[in-house]
């Protein structure tokens, strides 16, 4: 006589899916006072981040950006030592970004330190806080890669400052900033001997930045680097 096997209607995978389950809920169960306690310090960090931010952070924030305005005012004066270092009654940017640390107004300063230095002269001191600065705007990004290549090109670090100024025209690229990049890069290249690259670059900014000051001029330019290359 030949047995009959019972069907299993049960769709597959049924049955691993509640053993799952069953040791989900288990594990649960065994753990869960470990669970409620990893709840509630999460929770205790988040309350206690925003408490910082609320009561620390913020008022902080108010207060570096009421001291930067006056070394903002120096700066627009061209009184760069006075932004730099203040004026007894108010801070410059370099006792904004030691006492103020992790505010914008202290990532901030440190560029307008940099531009302060350069403006002085004391390039090594431009470059280094420069450096230090960091964002998220591509134009001010942009300006400061550019500033970095002034005090390189100064310091008569040409490499250093094509690099910079290379990286100044790419960042965000438009028709104000982006040919003036540019033509320093041109030029450093002409001074140089570097004739085929300056016109690669001027013939960019004709074809490319047809709006700007610089293309304005260009053609001369453009004519100059040609005599040289057939000298």
């Amino acid at each position: 006589m030949v047995k009959v096997k019972k069907e299993d209607n049960a769709p597959k995978g049924v049955e691993t899916v509640d053993t799952a389950l069953t040791r989900t809920e288990k594990f649960i169960e065994q753990n869960q006072k470990l669970l409620t306690t990893i709840a509630l310090v999460i929770l205790g960090v988040a309350a206690a981040y925003m408490a910082l931010r609320r009561f620390v952070l913020q008022p902080r924030e108010a207060e570096a950006q009421r001291e930067m305005y006056v070394a903002q005012d120096y700066f627009a004066q061209d009184s760069f030592r006075l932004a730099l270092e203040g004026d007894g009654n108010h801070l410059g940017f370099l006792d904004i970004i030691d006492n103020y640390s992790f505010t914008k107004s202290a990532r901030l300063s440190k560029y307008y330190a940099g531009l302060s230095y350069l403006h002085m002269g004391d390039f090594d001191e431009a470059i280094r806080y420069l450096k230090k600065f960091k964002t998220k705007s591509k134009m001010i990004r942009s300006m400061a890669y550019g500033a970095l290549g002034d005090a390189y090109s100064e310091k008569e670090e040409y490499e250093d400052a094509v690099q910079y100024y290379t990286k100044a025209a790419g960042v965000s690229p438009n028709q104000l900033t982006t040919p003036v990049y540019l033509m320093k890069t041109a030029q450093i290249y002409e001074m140089q001997g570097k004739n085929k690259d300056a016109l690669a670059i001027y013939e960019r900014i004709k074809k490319e930045f047809p709006q700007s000051n610089e293309s304005n001029t260009i053609d001369k330019y453009i004519a100059r680097v040609k005599a040289k290359m057939e000298q």
